[in-house]
């Protein structure tokens, strides 16, 4: 079975169209109990086709809780939610899982690459998961992107051969693999030192670049913010900033 290229084939057919919107956004947890809290009050956020966007903010101010619920890992509360212009608020597990993987790639601060696994089986690792096997396509797709990533030499060789950065390139062409057309990355860099930051940063813009796609990115790290399109900044479940990043600071 050769990949789903819907999502993709919708980018390139309705881009003046934002890829995802969210209006009225909230998110509470214990609902209807004593303890309720609300994290999330009625955030409105519009991101569009081929946007690097870096979302900040302190310990507890709701990225992690906003990630969620764009990855479709979570419901929201209340509010819409418009992915590729479908509303997805309302639908049921089932469906949101089959959207997920057909729209949205993740990158974590953890890789979770599988230590028994190569890199190249680690990258194929979705394609096998939804159709039960990897053809020659999807593996030559694979190798692609390893290469993309720098990684040509290291196909073969598993988790524990390779340093976290490498890990974290691997974990970014295992995102791309499905052809997303939007990435979602969670702290991609903060469990590298400074160097190895940098080095899976640029293979994000990079890939970003080359491919056309959509990239929100969580980060603490100011300096890698800077570095983004656009800045959506996140204090006690509002947005309090959202504005472009200065290009020269971008270099």
């Amino acid at each position: 079975m050769e990949p789903d290229n819907t999502a993709r084939d919708k980018i390139t057919s309705d881009k003046n169209a934002p890829l995802l919107g969210l209006t009225d956004i909230r998110k509470s947890y214990n609902q209807n109990l004593p303890n309720e809290a609300e994290i999330l009050h009625g955030l409105n956020l519009r991101v569009n086709h081929g946007e690097f966007v870096a979302l900040m903010g302190p310990s507890g101010s709701g990225k992690s809780t906003l990630l969620n619920l764009i990855g479709l890992l979570e419901k929201s509360t209340a509010g819409s939610y418009q992915l590729q212009g479908q509303e997805v608020s309302g639908l049921k597990d089932a469906e949101l899982t089959l959207l997920r993987r057909s729209t949205i790639g993740f990158v974590f601060q953890f890789h979770h690459l599988l230590p028994a696994f190569t890199a190249l089986e680690n990258v194929t690792m979705p394609a096998l998961m939804r159709d039960g096997r990897v053809d020659a396509k999807q593996l030559a797709h694979a190798r692609e992107l390893l290469s993309a990533v720098g990684l040509a030499d290291a196909m073969d060789k598993r988790p524990a051969e390779l340093s976290g950065g490498m890990q974290q390139r691997v974990a970014i062409a295992r995102a791309l693999v499905q052809e997303p057309p939007l990435v979602l990355a969670d702290e991609p860099t903060g469990n590298l030192d400074t160097a190895s930051s940098d080095e899976v940063f640029v293979q994000l813009r990079k890939m970003h670049a080359e491919l056309g796609v959509t990239f929100i990115v969580v980060t603490h790290d100011a300096r890698l913010g800077a570095r983004c399109d656009r800045l959506v900044e996140l204090v006690d479940g509002n947005i309090a900033r959202d504005e472009p990043v200065n290009s020269s600071a971008r270099r």
